[in-house]
């Protein structure tokens, strides 16, 4: 599996259900609430040759919400 984050903004108020709807869609593995910039930082496996473009565009930020996304890709766990 391959690992990638995306920390996400939200319109203001909404960032427990954009919490809730991704959690529901259960495509998630880790949500966390952060301050500053972005609202939350939410961890995703997808399988290897997953094009993870397509995963964001079509199952995150279609989700009622979110007005913004940053894509963080990793390339080593230590």
């Amino acid at each position: 599996m391959i690992p990638f984050f995306v920390q996400i903004k939200c319109n203001l108020g909404r960032s427990y259900q954009v919490a809730n709807q991704l959690a529901d869609a259960e495509i998630a593995s880790e949500i966390y609430s952060t301050a500053g910039d972005y609202d939350l930082l939410v961890k995703f496996y997808v399988e290897p040759g997953t094009d993870i473009g397509h995963f964001v565009n079509e199952k995150v930020q279609t989700i009622s919400g979110i007005v913004d996304t940053k894509t963080i890709i990793t390339f080593k766990a230590f």
